[in-house]
């Protein structure tokens, strides 16, 4: 039996039929606690692309929910905001009618102090003073659901490889940005659905291991019965564990952490003690959190149990 720390989650949307988009703080709250037993210690609830009235009371309901956590939770480590400051050439499933522009006086009408990831379309800002104030606020800046290709002023990118300008063999893209500057951490999502086995095997080889953060990009579908929710204002069906819209759009996983944890080490891609610092002791110095979970793993890379520390 393996021991480790907890698993560290910055971008997931909800579980268990919870959608912290919809949710009310006792949701939440129980998200939380079902999280802790799937190995979560910390997470950042993420709100996407929606209308500023209700991100803000979003973001309320997620600061009530914070202060009410019980020992036993994931605690809720900041919230990662996916939107509404991105491209609209690469929204996925975000609603282009809520996309707004990189201006600083948008951005004050839902600024937070638990604000601590935002996913944005640095190319669209022009003078580069939205990236500065959001800098100075200490957020952390990922470039997401963008054409860019310059990182400067960015911590990170968001689900290397989706929603962002492709690779290619002559000229730049926000891929090959990413994959080529080792001061640049890059979510990826690891469930051999959004990125081929094939992908994964080169961006674990190319990437500085330390710079590597495994993202679940759970949908509220992840680990419920239900087939289908709408979310982000159109249905999304879950097809043998791909979660599309009507299109036939991927709008995020039906997997959490534990999950892609478990598929790396099924398929070999990762020594074991590697995937879980990509899962867990990444997160841990990028955002300076403390651990508050040991997990214990069976042999088949599935949960044994966890014990709160």
């Amino acid at each position: 039996m393996k021991i480790t720390k907890g698993l560290i989650e910055q971008h997931i949307h909800g579980a268990f039929g919870i959608d912290f988009m919809k949710s009310d703080v006792k949701e939440i709250i129980f998200a939380s606690e079902l999280l802790a037993q799937n190995g979560v210690s910390a997470y950042f609830p993420t709100v996407m692309t929606d209308d500023v009235e209700l991100i803000k009371e979003r973001i309320a309901i997620i600061k009530e929910a914070k202060k009410q956590q019980t020992p036993k939770s994931a605690q809720i480590a900041g919230i990662h905001l996916e939107g509404p400051f991105i491209n609209p050439e690469k929204s996925g499933i975000h609603d282009k009618k809520y996309i707004l522009p990189l201006e600083i006086e948008l951005y004050k009408k839902i600024d937070d102090d638990l604000i601590k990831i935002v996913t944005l379309a640095p190319e669209l800002d022009k003078t580069g003073e939205f990236i500065n104030y959001l800098t100075f606020r200490g957020v952390k800046l990922s470039l997401g659901h963008s054409m860019g290709v310059d990182l400067k002023g960015m911590s990170q990118v968001t689900h290397l490889y989706n929603a962002m300008g492709a690779f290619v063999t002559r000229g730049k893209s926000s891929v090959l940005s990413a994959l080529t500057d080792d001061n640049i951490f890059t979510e990826i999502i690891a469930d051999s659905v959004h990125v081929s086995d094939e992908v994964l095997k080169i961006t674990l080889r190319q990437k500085p291991i330390e710079k590597i953060l495994l993202i679940s990009d759970a949908l509220p579908l992840a680990h419920s019965e239900k087939k289908e929710h709408i979310f982000a204002g159109q249905k999304i069906y879950n097809n043998n564990g791909k979660l599309t819209n009507a299109d036939g759009t991927i709008a995020g996983s039906s997997s959490l952490l534990v999950d892609i944890v478990k598929n790396l080490a099924d398929k070999n891609l990762l020594p074991f003690d590697k995937i879980i610092q990509t899962a867990s002791e990444n997160q841990l110095k990028y955002h300076k959190l403390n651990n508050n979970l040991k997990v214990y793993w069976n042999e088949d890379y599935t949960i044994n149990k966890v014990e709160f520390i």
